[in-house]
């Protein structure tokens, strides 16, 4: 069988440039394309440092789409990112202003805390025991 990998997830954003200078900007992800598909679509795609999966950023251009940023997983936490040293992950992001929706506790699988992007997505920050 081949192998698979889950690689891009879209998210949807009002506007690219909002979503470079969050992601980019200040958490200091990386760009890893850019490129213009004609009719103000882009295809954009941002990682954090040493990842193997993106967020491509979407921009919403309809109605529905645009109801749905920061709302695509239902008010639930949808997207979930891992780091190795949490304590400096979760410092560095505060000094990025990023908001915290809690304060970090301490779970069986490590130590956790709810976030939210300016888009409203709400995300976890992991620290792996």
């Amino acid at each position: 069988m081949a192998k698979t990998r889950i690689a891009t997830i879209a998210l949807v954003v009002p506007d690219y440039a909002a979503g470079l200078d969050f992601y980019v900007t200040r958490l200091g992800w990386t760009c890893l394309s850019d490129i213009d598909l004609g009719d103000g679509k882009r295809w954009v795609t941002v990682a954090p440092p040493g990842a193997d999966c993106a967020l491509l950023l979407a921009r919403a251009v309809t109605d529905d789409q645009r109801a749905a940023i920061g709302n695509q997983t239902g008010g639930r936490v949808g997207f979930f990112l891992e780091t190795d040293d949490f304590e400096d992950s979760h410092a560095r992001m505060l000094a990025a202003g990023v908001e915290f929706l809690e304060q970090p506790r301490h779970e069986s699988y490590g130590s956790v805390a709810v976030w939210r992007d300016p888009f409203g997505n709400t995300w976890d920050l992991i620290g792996r025991r």
